[in-house]
């Protein structure tokens, strides 16, 4: 593109120059044709995104202030993010709207959410604080301690190992030690619920 030319052609579009639109438009057609053609869009085929870039285009012509920016990169820039707002709404309508929305099957209690604690939820509950109360009570207090700064106060290993004043490969170690007798208490306890 030239960029004088396409400046010269927007400033006669502005005054009302037809044929210089026309012109305009010529310009920004193989952009646009590429763009629309690398595009996918529910609902939309490669020429309705064609159509929203014209008018993106005609919409910069008018906004655009022949003082402040060069027209192309402005004009591109301004279809380019037509086009993924386009594609972001799509997304999120098709959340509500396409196949990924509610259905409502003869089964619909099951697709609901439903805030009542079934006998089932409250038995495997009770299992899973009694099998990790059982887990905890198997472990060393460096372990607790281990564990409680990495995972529950959301500290790295590495500011654990500083604390600790011992190499990080051992803190590693540690961890590493701490859960597979983490993982093997689990298996045990899984067998005997």
């Amino acid at each position: 593109m030239d960029y004088g030319y396409i400046e010269n052609l927007v400033s006669s579009s502005k005054l009302g120059d037809e044929k210089s639109k026309e012109l305009l438009v010529n310009e920004f057609k193989p952009f646009i044709i590429n763009l629309s053609k690398k595009t996918f869009i529910s609902g939309y085929d490669k020429y309705d995104i064609q159509s929203e870039c014209y008018k993106t285009l005609f919409y910069c012509l008018y906004k655009y202030n022949t003082k402040s920016h060069k027209f192309v990169g402005y004009a591109t820039n301004a279809i380019r993010n037509q086009v993924n707002s386009l594609i972001k709404k799509s997304i999120n309508r098709s959340s509500s709207e396409g196949n990924v929305a509610l259905s409502l099957y003869e089964n619909l209690e099951n697709t609901l959410f439903s805030n009542e604690l079934n006998l089932d939820d409250a038995f495997c509950e009770k299992c899973d604080k009694e099998n990790l109360t059982h887990i905890l009570n198997n472990l060393t207090e460096d372990e607790k301690e281990l564990i409680q700064y990495i995972f529950f106060r959301n500290n790295t290993v590495r500011t654990y190992a500083f604390l600790k004043n011992m190499c990080y490969s051992t803190a590693i170690s540690k961890k590493n030690n701490t859960f597979k007798k983490i993982n093997n208490l689990l298996d045990c306890n899984l067998i005997r619920c």
